[in-house]
């Protein structure tokens, strides 16, 4: 295949590994809840035991984040997905119920689909590789082009940890030759049978466009709001080291604060004191105009995941060495005020209002950019928690980092790395993403009433003038006559409920 061009070798190649990954699903679609338990333990240490490794490759990859949190990050899809869902049931009857009579059977969806984000691509294949395999599907990775050497060890150390624990081959596989065009094959090849989509709005886009069941997952574009009520020392704290997570390369890392003016002193002192850097105007212009070009509203790629001395620098301007974000004030929502979306690097937009009334109304309106994603409220009154239940976003992080929150590492969530944003965010689902949505859930039912006497019994359905039409129609006396008056007015399932009365009821008078 050297002669071929790059794009034609790509294709081929993907066509190679949907055929692989599909002989892989059917393998594994016979193993048992142990064989999927065991190999999933086996992939857990791998990821644990390559976390710093992939970490590495993915920031000189990319350049984007820092290693110490990226493999936080492995470690979370390797090591705390793991115990998360070490025990759920995921093959055969996974519940039963014993007064419905009713039975949950899981069954594999096939060959599944991961397209990989260049902002957290080895922490996403850990994952995506968990839940594929726990769910006994196998799953072919199409890599970003500009994180494909690291996303394509780290599928290889998964496969290899699942294989020797007794997996298929080809369990795990991912494209080596990354082009659009092996995407794109992938996506409408026949043995894919359900696609993850977790990367820029046009690539999840294309995926729902494909013709296949797809997960696809929106921007974020998170509002923080610092409620009167709230421990501000403690609520600042949390902000920071959620948006300085690996340089604030996770979709629900903060991307505004938002304070009353009753607290604005006290929040701006902690913001300072805790590393926050206050750029005045020509400062918050600078850095505008190097994050968002021709006055766009996509951030530029080459400031992604950067450090706020990095992002300063070219801005032209000094921090502190101890600077953890940046952070510019913003009068408004849309034109004119850039850094009302979204921003996947180390700097915040800054908004004071008058109460939560106006904090409310702010954050509809940021949200707007990043609709159905995630919010994030600090607040000690559980009626302000209820208020902002009602704001478009899947995810109410209450008094925690957004980053670490939205994920599951510190709230109660599901671990994940491809969090839902309903359908209002364009997504078919508005959850943190598991093992439940690769499973295809087949329900047994078993009877609990008698089909052939069903209207006889049912207390609840009253319609005498069916009986009178039924004696009738028996009696054989103006049978037609009384059928036409009765009946010119019924529906459709009354006529069927009445001629299944006037059946039974001649059935047994011939019996």
């Amino acid at each position: 295949m050297e002669n071929f061009d790059k794009d034609l070798r790509s294709i081929q190649e993907a066509r190679d590994l949907a055929r692989a990954g599909h002989q892989a699903a059917i393998d594994i679609s016979t193993f048992s809840q142990e064989q999927i338990d065991a190999i999933l333990k086996a992939m857990s240490v791998a990821g644990e035991k390559h976390a710093v490794e992939l970490a590495q490759l993915a920031v000189e990859d990319t350049g984007f984040g820092n290693v110490a949190d990226k493999t936080y990050k492995n470690h979370a899809a390797a090591t705390l997905l793991y115990e998360q869902i070490k025990d759920e049931k995921t093959v055969g009857i996974i519940s039963k119920d014993t007064e419905l009579k009713t039975m949950d059977v899981a069954e594999p969806v096939g060959l599944v689909m991961g397209i990989v984000p260049s902002t957290n691509p080895t922490s996403t294949v850990i994952f995506k590789s968990m839940i594929a395999l726990k769910a006994r599907n196998a799953i072919v990775f199409a890599p970003h082009p500009a994180a494909a050497k690291c996303t394509f060890r780290a599928a290889e150390i998964m496969n290899e940890a699942a294989k020797s624990a007794g997996a298929p081959d080809n369990i795990i596989t991912c494209v080596s030759n990354s082009t659009m065009g092996s995407t794109n094959e992938l996506m409408h090849a026949k043995e894919i049978k359900l696609i993850i989509a977790t990367g820029g709005p046009g690539m999840v886009k294309a995926a729902y466009s494909s013709g296949k069941p797809a997960i696809g997952v929106g921007a974020g574009n998170s509002p923080s709001y610092i409620e009167r009520s709230a421990d501000v020392k403690e609520s600042v704290s949390q902000i920071i080291a959620s948006k300085s997570f690996d340089y604030g390369t996770i979709c629900a890392s903060e991307q505004s604060i938002i304070c009353e003016k009753c607290n604005k002193d006290e929040v701006v002192s902690e913001l300072e004191k805790q590393g926050g850097y206050f750029m005045d105007d020509a400062e918050t212009e600078a850095v505008c105009n190097l994050l968002f070009k021709n006055g766009g509203h996509a951030m530029d790629a080459k400031f992604v995941g950067r450090s706020p001395q990095v992002i300063s620098k070219a801005a032209g301007f000094e921090v502190p060495a101890d600077t953890k974000i940046l952070i510019g004030k913003q009068s408004g929502v849309g034109e004119g005020n850039p850094l009302s979306y979204e921003k996947l690097t180390t700097v915040l937009a800054f908004y004071v209002v008058e109460d939560w009334k106006e904090a409310c109304q702010l954050s509809i309106e940021l949200l707007q950019n990043g609709i159905g994603h995630t919010m994030n409220l600090h607040t000690n009154r559980e009626d302000i928690v209820l208020k902002f239940a009602a704001k478009p976003a899947s995810r109410i992080l209450v008094n925690t980092g957004g980053s670490q929150g939205g994920t599951g590492i510190s709230t109660g969530l599901p671990i994940s790395f491809t969090l839902g944003c309903g359908t209002c965010g364009g997504s078919s689902v508005s959850e943190n993403v598991s093992p439940k949505h690769l499973l295809n859930i087949k329900k047994v039912a078993f009877g609990l009433k008698d089909v052939t006497t069903l209207v006889e019994d049912d207390k609840s359905f009253n319609h005498p003038e069916l009986k009178d039409v039924v004696k009738e129609c028996v009696n054989k006396t103006q049978c037609d006559s009384s059928l036409e008056h009765v009946t010119k007015d019924m529906s459709d399932k009354e006529l069927k409920v009445l001629t299944e009365l006037v059946r039974k009821t001649l059935s047994e008078m011939n019996a």
